[in-house]
């Protein structure tokens, strides 16, 4: 029986220069082996990229788009505003680099996690022609730096790495017995517990189902790396992940240090191939989940 293959990508803002560089060695090996796509965050927005078969799109994206005034403005924040305007970004994405929709939707399923405001838990919306804009907004909503909620299907929503930041385990859930997820943290990371929770509480009172998604997220995050490294004996979790010395933060504009998390990104996906292909052989020490 053909064991399902998926692929998942983490979020993390700035730090998704590393799964764009990722997703572009893949593209320039022409390597699509999965039955479907799982998405968070600044994760789903370099799937876009990835399976509409459009090299370094999301490479332009975060160096020309998101690193401007007109995306990232604590002053427009101070004034209250949005510190973090990902509706214009993706509008302004769609225009300066278009994708071809066609190709996008005619590759492998790809679903972007949402968090639902009313329950707190995960959505996996599966993106779709009439849907692509509300749901990328969504997906990269992050509440108290983006002022609205973006509501469509009936439900109202905010960034899905709350709910879910790294959504193996639905990808397993989905059928999926081969798993390749590329991280935005070292393999060492571990998401520390939250801080003033109080404050946490105070700034989202009108949505308490969203403070209890981003005091829990920790738990959850961590739970997602326990299954990584210790999946069921059906599955195979393979992960990319960018090394040690990864330089860039999650709000990082500095190009340089963006095209050094970039190239290290190029560099972990070649090396991926190319222990795929059996061109050379990693041992667990390199990589443990090769």
């Amino acid at each position: 029986m053909k064991q399902n293959s998926a692929l998942v990508i983490e979020g993390g803002a700035m730090r998704g220069i590393f799964a764009a560089g990722v997703l572009d060695a893949f593209l320039s090996q022409d390597y699509q082996p999965f039955d479907f796509a799982i998405g968070v965050s600044a994760g789903a927005s370099n799937l876009l990229g990835y399976l509409a078969k459009a090299p370094e799109r999301s490479y332009q994206v975060i160096t020309q788009l998101a690193t401007t005034k007109s995306f990232f403005s604590p002053a427009r924040f101070l004034a209250g505003g949005n510190l973090t305007d990902v509706k214009w970004l993706s509008d302004a994405s769609m225009q300066q680099f278009p994708i071809c929709l066609e190709t996008l939707f005619n590759t492998i399923p790809f679903y972007a996690v949402t968090t639902n405001i009313e329950t707190g838990l995960a959505d996996y919306v599966k993106v779709r022609g009439e849907n692509i804009h509300q749901v990328i907004e969504a997906t990269t909503a992050l509440p108290i730096a983006y002022k609205n909620n973006p509501c469509f299907g009936g439900a109202c929503y905010t960034d899905g790495a709350l709910a879910d930041s790294i959504p193996v385990v639905e990808a397993y859930r989905r059928g999926a017995r081969d798993i390749t997820v590329v991280l935005s943290h070292p393999l060492s990371y571990s998401m520390p517990e939250p801080k003033r929770e109080w404050l946490i509480k105070a700034m989202l009172a009108k949505n308490p189902k969203v403070a209890e998604a981003m005091l829990f997220r920790n738990k959850c995050y961590n739970a997602a790396l326990q299954f990584i490294r210790y999946p069921p004996a059906d599955a195979k979790v393979r992960v990319i992940a960018p090394p040690e010395d990864f330089p860039v933060k999650r709000l990082t504009r500095n190009k340089s240090v963006l095209d050094q998390g970039y190239q290290m990104g190029l560099n972990a996906g070649q090396s991926h191939l190319a222990n795929r292909s059996g061109q050379h052989q990693m041992t667990l020490e390199d990589c443990p989940f090769c």
